[in-house]
Formats: structure tokens, C-alpha cells, sequence
């Protein structure tokens, strides 16, 4: 079989938009030429990729198939695009990081500062994502290297020991717990929470933790970033749960409590991870080395 890229862009842009003439003008063709194509293709398979109905066009099974391969290939397309023209523009070479909240925050800076200072050629893509979603990206080739917090399945791919990451309690210097040594989870979800933006991957984690234990954790206000959090909790907003690095930092400078939590699940292990190490271009595992070596 052979697929046209015209083609594979038309049938995203149907299911996009439902409705063939604006798929049609959202390729450059004219609705006719996009119908001859949908029926060539069709015809190309054997199966029928669209139901067409007075209300529009949406994929049948096989479409809905199709239009996630199809997805797939113009990404890496549009990548490949990207990444020829910065050879064209004199960069060598180009990393994709997916990582969790933590590791962009506090560990990976001056990993990457110095990194990019040895190796001028080469730049660097760096996206927070959830860390299920950072396993499925380095295994779809959507990123080459992902830092990933937890316990994820991540069959056929390497696993990297990268760092630790406790997760602490923080609170204001007068709040009931603030003297405690350590409590459970379950002892703080009577309490207001500060959170970060439910797209960041600790907030998902912290939810999970209080899904789990059939509560609805009370979230009070949601800011962008720990220091605006230890901020609120300092102000007596509410209580948090950030990385023990992060607390550790701002206590000096801030009126806030730090109070150890007694769930396994607090103690996270961070891990490197890639479809093989030995298949990354040779800056890549450059860079592979450095976050092992933390410098």
C-alpha cells in the first residue's frame, strides 16, 4: 500500500472537523477533489474509512485507526521537517525530554545549563507530562528521553536509576501539625490544600493518593509553581505536598513546617527512561550520562 501525505492530512482533518468541505478548504482542495480522494483511498483498502450522513462525515472503525496512524506519521513528519531545517540553520543536533514536575523544577537546570554550554550544536525540547504519558511518548518516538516518577509499566523500554524524590507535608509554623515528626495521608484530608495546575504531574499524583482512599481532596487555591505554593502555605492559605528538595529550600527562607509522610508511596523513585541507550545519537546518550551523573 501506498499513502499520500495530502491524503493522510485530509482524513485528520475530516475527523477534525466533521464536515468535508471544511476539511476540504483546510487541506487546499476543493470539496470535489477531496471526495475523489476519500473514494480512491477507499477503494486503495477495501473498507469503507467514513460514514457520511446528513449531520456530516465521521471515521468508521478502520477510519478511527487509520486517522491515529495517520497522527503519528505527519507528527514525526513535522519533526523531521523541524529538525532539518535546524541542521540547515547550523544545530547539529536535537533532544526531546518529557519529565515529571519535580525534575524540571529542581534537578534538571543545571544539568541541562551546562549540557547545552559543552554542546553548542545541540538543542533541547523539555515538556512536563504525566509520567504515564511520558512512557508512551518515548515508546511512540514522540520524545527520546522521559523522567518518570513511580511505579509505570514500561515494557520493552530502559528503565535508568535517576534520583530519589520524597514527598513531604508543608505547613505554616502554627498549624496542629506543624510539631508532628510524621503523619499518614489520611490525618491531613480534613485539612484546605494548596495545589498545583491540575496539568502538572504531582497534582495528578496527590489525587490519585486521595482517590484512593475514597476522598475528594479539599483544594483551596491552585498556583503555578512550589514557591508560590510554600507561599500560600506559609500565609496559612493551606497545607501541601511537595518534593522534600523543594522544602528543604524554602525553609530557610520561609515560616514553614516540613512533617514526613508515612506512605509507601511517598518515597518516589525517578527513573530515566528510553527505547535503548545504545540507539541514541551520540549527544543524546551524552546527555543520557550527564543526568546519571547529576553534573
Amino acid at each position: 500500500m501506498h499513502f499520500d501525505f495530502v491524503d493522510l492530512r485530509l482524513i485528520v482533518n475530516i475527523a477534525d472537523t466533521k464536515n468535508l468541505a471544511r476539511a476540504a478548504e483546510r487541506s487546499h482542495l476543493s470539496a470535489p477533489a477531496a471526495s475523489n480522494r476519500i473514494k480512491n483511498l477507499e477503494e486503495q483498502l477495501g473498507f469503507k474509512l467514513l460514514y457520511r450522513t446528513s449531520q456530516g462525515v465521521t471515521p468508521t472503525p478502520a477510519g478511527d485507526a487509520f486517522v491515529h496512524h495517520a497522527r503519528l506519521v505527519l507528527e514525526r513528519v513535522e519533526h523531521l521537517a523541524g529538525d532539518m531545517q535546524e541542521y540547515g540553520e547550523g544545530i547539529k543536533g536535537h533532544v526531546r525530554i518529557w519529565a515529571n514536575t519535580t525534575a524540571i523544577s529542581e534537578f534538571l537546570p543545571t544539568v541541562l545549563s551546562h549540557f547545552l554550554r559543552d554542546h553548542p550544536d545541540v538543542n533541547i525540547d523539555l515538556r512536563e507530562v504525566l509520567s504515564g504519558e511520558i512512557v508512551k511518548g518515548v515508546a511512540d518516538s514522540a520524545t527520546d528521553i522521559g523522567i518518570v516518577a513511580g511505579n509505570v509499566h514500561a515494557e520493552h523500554l530502559e528503565m535508568l536509576p535517576y534520583r530519589d524524590d520524597r514527598l513531604i507535608l508543608v505547613t505554616s509554623k502554627d498549624h496542629a501539625l506543624a510539631h508532628e515528626r510524621s503523619v499518614d495521608f489520611a490525618q491531613t484530608l480534613e485539612d484546605n490544600f494548596v495545589g498545583l495546575p491540575t496539568s502538572s504531574a504531582i497534582h495528578a499524583f496527590v489525587m490519585s493518593a486521595a482517590d484512593t482512599l475514597g476522598v475528594r481532596l479539599k483544594l483551596r487555591i491552585q498556583v503555578g509553581n512550589f514557591e508560590a505554593a510554600c507561599r500560600m502555605i506559609e500565609a496559612g492559605v493551606g497545607i501541601g505536598i511537595v518534593p522534600e528538595s523543594v522544602a528543604l529550600r524554602h525553609v530557610k527562607t520561609m515560616q514553614i513546617a516540613l512533617v514526613r509522610l508515612n506512605d509507601g508511596w511517598a518515597e518516589r523513585k525517578l527513573k530515566i527512561c528510553v527505547r535503548s541507550v545504545k540507539d541514541l545519537p551520540p549527544f543524546a546518550r551524552a546527555l543520557v550520562d550527564r543526568l546519571m551523573m547529576g553534573v
